[in-house]
């Protein structure tokens, strides 16, 4: 598992410090407060000079507290937002050591709840919440103990209340907890169900289910909203438990201070300043009620990222270079649960080989892993010699270009998805991989040319456009090994001609899915997969001519 940041690094140890010293400094400004209001009141009789200083000491002290208020709203934030960009690029780094495969099988609306969320979570913790408990926690402190030496009764008041209220707060998390669990799981089914459909829409629209989508989302919408009020519950028990321990406070305090004026034991003064206590108590109290519902919800989201981070990854820093080497391959036993049986094989450098069966058997899986985009559960990959997963990853995708379903254009111009597998690329290798996929042709019909803005996926181009497009961007540096996953389904025939030159011209190892006959023709091998197992394997005039799985399997594709 890849642990969490550290909280307290020396540059956010720097910032909790500075939280620390506004926290002492409003407290001192707090017992400055409560001393000022007791000399004001025992000098109501004397307006003398000395009356008015006192008074104009009050709003000094009323605005120095309104200054570090201010300044504490800031570094607290500065202190939750500097650690949640360092967990935010951790989980993105996580993330894209993750494999594919496995990102499939995962929600795209919970994914992004990691990212957006839980983050908030956190940052409401640390920001509102952990810096709120150590600032009211120093003031509060410090106004109890003025009190104290003011009046210990009136201070040992204040003081059960508050120890009452964090109690009673501490008791009332469990509901709180509860709830916001059940509040993030129906938040989650929402988010996924909303992020499938909006990138399918146009597949409820044709099947006409509009309506029964409708119901499902509102169906997801009220139990999010029942789990949202439940939620809201528990919230507003803490913070009336919270409001109710300040307002019982300062009657009890209010009450037992006259009480003691008027037994002569204590004075006016003292039960004003007293008063002034409770009011900062009481919004020190709201403070701590809030500061429990965001640890509640933090720590709820730690385990959710945890858990995220506990994924295991398939992209694993390697460390060796990857020296020139004309592409051979070597595949020493590579097999995949319940995908692929171990596999043995060798490939010579510059050879094309195209892997054929039914669907299932195994070639998609078998070219993400060659790929080191799934890892295997036992054997190697050499390429040219060189262990593939002990490569350092920018050897790797320089030296291997895939093109597969599961790789999509991204959002962005044509420039960025062009340039994206090596961005600094000259412009004589851009214009070289431009010729071989026939791109100006397809430039000239798009706004902007290179320039052009594609959609999420490049669904504003046609299939045999992106297609170009994605061939574009895996052959670019002319990678030693080249590997293609059903390229050639659903093409024009224009572009089915690009794919047979470039099994013809390319001079690095190619590994080509296809469904199609006259592919074969510009191969060296065929292998044939099915149900995860290498059956067979031979030049396609041998696999072509004999009773072979090979040749049934394109008979039947031709007889359909």
């Amino acid at each position: 598992m890849s642990p969490l940041p550290r909280l307290l690094t020396p540059p956010r140890r720097r910032l909790f410090l500075r939280l620390l010293m506004i926290a002492i400094l409003q407290a001192l400004t707090a017992a400055a407060t409560t001393l000022l209001i007791q000399a004001v009141f025992d000098r109501l009789q004397r307006l003398d000079t000395a009356t008015l200083q006192l008074g104009a000491a009050l709003i000094g002290t009323a605005l120095i507290g309104g200054w570090l208020r201010l300044r504490e709203r800031v570094e607290a934030e500065r202190l939750g937002q500097d650690y949640v960009h360092q967990l935010r690029l951790h989980l993105y780094r996580h993330l894209g050591r993750l494999s594919p495969r496995l990102l499939q099988r995962r929600g795209r609306g919970g994914m992004l709840l990691r990212f957006v969320g839980d983050l908030t979570a956190l940052r409401q913790w640390l920001s509102l919440g952990l810096a709120r408990l150590t600032v009211a926690g120093v003031v509060a402190c410090g106004a109890l103990a003025t009190l104290a030496w003011l009046d210990p009764l009136l201070a040992a008041i204040g003081t059960a209340f508050l120890a009452a209220s964090t109690l009673l707060a501490y008791g009332l998390g469990a509901a709180l907890e509860s709830a916001t669990r059940q509040a993030r799981r129906q938040r989650a089914r929402l988010a996924n169900n909303l992020a499938e459909k909006s990138a399918t829409m146009a597949v409820v629209q044709a099947f006409g289910q509009l309506r029964r989508e409708r119901r499902r989302v509102e169906r997801q919408s009220l139990e999010l909203q029942q789990a949202m009020l439940t939620r809201a519950w528990a919230v507003g028990r803490l913070r009336a438990v919270a409001e109710g321990s300040g307002a019982l406070a300062s009657a009890a305090i209010l009450l037992a201070g006259v009480w003691r004026v008027s037994e002569g034991e204590s004075t006016a003064g003292t039960v004003a300043a007293a008063m002034t206590v409770t009011g900062l108590l009481s919004a020190y109290l709201r403070d701590l009620g809030r500061v429990h519902e965001y640890w509640l919800g933090a720590r709820v989201a730690r385990e959710k990222i945890e858990e995220f981070l506990r994924l295991p990854v398939v992209v694993r820093r390697g460390r060796l270079s990857l020296a020139a080497g004309p592409g051979e391959l070597t595949l020493e036993g590579i097999a995949v649960d319940g995908c692929l049986q171990p596999i043995r094989a060798h490939i010579h450098g510059g050879a094309k080989i195209a892997l054929v069966g039914p669907n299932g058997a195994g070639k998609s899986t078998l070219l993400s892993v060659i790929a080191r985009l799934l890892p295997p559960n036992e054997g190697r990959i050499l390429l040219d010699g060189i262990d593939l997963f002990q490569v350092k990853t920018a050897d790797l995708r320089r030296a291997v270009g895939i093109v597969s379903p599961d790789l999509p254009l991204l959002r962005g111009s044509v420039r960025r998805n062009l340039r994206y597998r090596w961005p600094g690329a000259p412009e004589t290798e851009v214009a070289r991989v431009k010729r071989l996929c026939r791109l100006p042709e397809i430039l000239t019909d798009l706004p902007g040319g290179e320039d052009f803005r594609l959609s999420e996926g490049g669904a504003n181009l046609s299939q045999g456009q992106r297609q170009r497009l994605t061939l574009a961007r895996a052959l670019l540096g002319q990678p030693r090994l080249l590997l293609l996953d059903e390229v050639d389904a659903n093409l024009d025939p224009e572009a089915s001609a690009l794919i047979d030159q470039l099994l013809i011209t390319h001079p690095g190892t190619v590994l080509i899915v296809t469904h199609r006959r006259q592919r074969l023709q510009h191969v060296d091998q065929i292998w044939y997969l099915e149900e995860g197992e290498l059956r067979e394997r031979g030049t396609p005039a041998s696999l072509l001519a004999g009773d072979t799985q090979t040749r049934r399997l394109f008979q039947h594709s031709h007889s359909l």
